[in-house]
């Protein structure tokens, strides 16, 4: 299963009801089949514009980030039931990419530039993207006619 990434704006309510909408949050990615991996609260603070949800105005959210897994089938019906949430402002899910892995050395570094492969690499491309010299069938590698 992909790992997915879910970003909630609550609304500015008081602690037993925050944690009541993120039960109900968490229960329904478990009832699709989801894993939670991580919760995070991000904090409360104003909204950077006035957004208005649900019949109502609001100016200030709690911000959440919830990492878990689950099938990708299963992702539009979550988005469609934090769509009718009330206590949910905004919401969005993202794939979550897994990091390329990069092998690096100290000594591969502390060489320098021209005995370095990437810089190699670099040289041979270069190398096959030059020009040909021009020759007007003169027997000459130049411009005869050039100061």
């Amino acid at each position: 299963m992909p790992s997915y990434e879910l970003f909630l704006v609550l609304r500015q309510m008081s602690r037993p009801e925050l944690v009541s909408a993120l039960k109900r949050t968490a229960e329904s990615i478990l009832d699709k089949g989801g894993i939670i991996r991580r919760l995070q609260n991000l904090g409360s603070r104003a909204l950077p514009y006035k957004i208005s949800e649900q019949g109502l105005v609001h100016r200030e959210g709690t911000y959440f980030a919830i990492n878990f897994d689950a099938a990708p089938a299963k992702i539009s019906d979550l988005k469609e039931e934090f769509g009718r949430d009330v206590d949910i402002i905004r919401r969005n899910v993202y794939k979550m990419e897994e990091p390329e892995k990069y092998e690096c050395t100290l000594h591969e570094e502390m060489l320098p530039p021209a005995y370095r492969k990437d810089v190699q690499d670099m040289i041979e491309i270069a190398k096959r993207k030059q020009k040909p010299k021009y020759n007007y069938n003169s027997g000459l590698d130049y411009y005869p006619f050039q100061k």
